[in-house]
């Protein structure tokens, strides 16, 4: 039963991810395009004041990879590679879940799941660290913003977990109706106590001495010494609709997984309860 429930995740992973490219490629890119030419223009304003100055040019190494190759073979492996680890490791939270669903069905336990690791893996750690398209981010930051990233996918994981296990304790007393919206209160309050207390990108001790102190690294117009604005920041359309994309595309790749799953698990389990179907796992 296993291998079949994560070879199914694995191929509705690499469905998805391939959907999620075809609608990146068309969305995204174009924003992509623009926010690299935005960089290299800052870099060449950047480049100007320093050579007036009197400051050394940094030498510019080659990229490794060609924009044709980063857009039409990268991105689509990258995408589809995601996509399928994504689908199984959504299959063997899946597995897992069906010895402690109860009496939910095997097709509502697929969207629940789904729908729990969008959450956790994505959307809640967005709220706090949004994608943002190249030329936003400094080099000597980037160790920071992983680990605060990855921080904040495991709080979150954690959180959740925690609000599970605290509505199914309330529903023993409680009606689940209750139950559900105390734990999921809980969560909402729990997140957004942890989203105050983690920094700002803003506010890294490498983004401050760089280019002041914000809340974000989105760049701001660049001046010369007189404070004539020379470069502006980077445009706020874009950064909105990159972030606005690049979150549809992870809800199109989950929602791929969790319906595909959602409409293939009565054929892959029966139509029975995860409560009947654990206990035959069990036998």
């Amino acid at each position: 039963m296993e291998k079949k429930i994560i070879g199914r995740g694995v191929l509705l992973g690499a469905l998805g991810g391939s959907i999620a490219f075809i609608f990146a490629r068309i969305m995204a890119e174009p924003i992509i395009d623009r926010a690299i030419d935005y960089e290299s223009g800052r870099d060449d304003a950047q480049m100007a004041l320093d050579k007036a100055a009197g400051k050394p040019m940094p030498d510019m190494g080659p990229d490794i990879f060609t924009r044709h190759q980063q857009q039409n073979l990268g991105l689509p492996f990258g995408m589809i590679v995601f996509g399928a680890a994504m689908g199984a490791l959504f299959a063997v939270v899946y597995y897992l879940a069906i010895r402690r669903a109860g009496k939910i069905t095997t097709r509502n336990l697929a969207l629940l799941v789904s729908g729990g690791m969008f959450l956790t893996l994505y959307a809640v750690p967005f709220l706090k660290y949004p994608a943002n398209p190249p030329s936003i981010g400094h080099p000597d930051t980037i160790k920071a913003r992983t680990a605060l990233y990855v921080g904040m996918i495991v709080i979150s994981v954690v959180v959740l977990l925690a609000a599970v296990w605290l509505g199914r304790k309330l529903a023993a007393r409680l009606d689940n109706w209750t139950a559900t919206i105390a734990a999921s209160v809980s969560f909402v309050v729990v997140m957004a106590v942890v989203m105050v207390i983690l920094p700002p990108l803003g506010h890294l001790s490498a983004d401050r001495s760089a280019f002041g102190n914000f809340d974000t690294e989105t760049p701001q117009p660049l001046k010369d010494p007189s404070g004539t604005i020379v470069y502006p920041g980077f445009p706020a359309d874009d950064l909105f609709h990159f972030r606005l994309y690049s979150f549809a595309a992870q809800l199109i790749l989950w929602v791929i997984i969790g319906v595909g799953f959602a409409w293939l698990a009565p054929r892959l389990l029966g139509d029975r309860s995860s409560e009947a179907i654990a206990a035959e796992v069990a036998a």
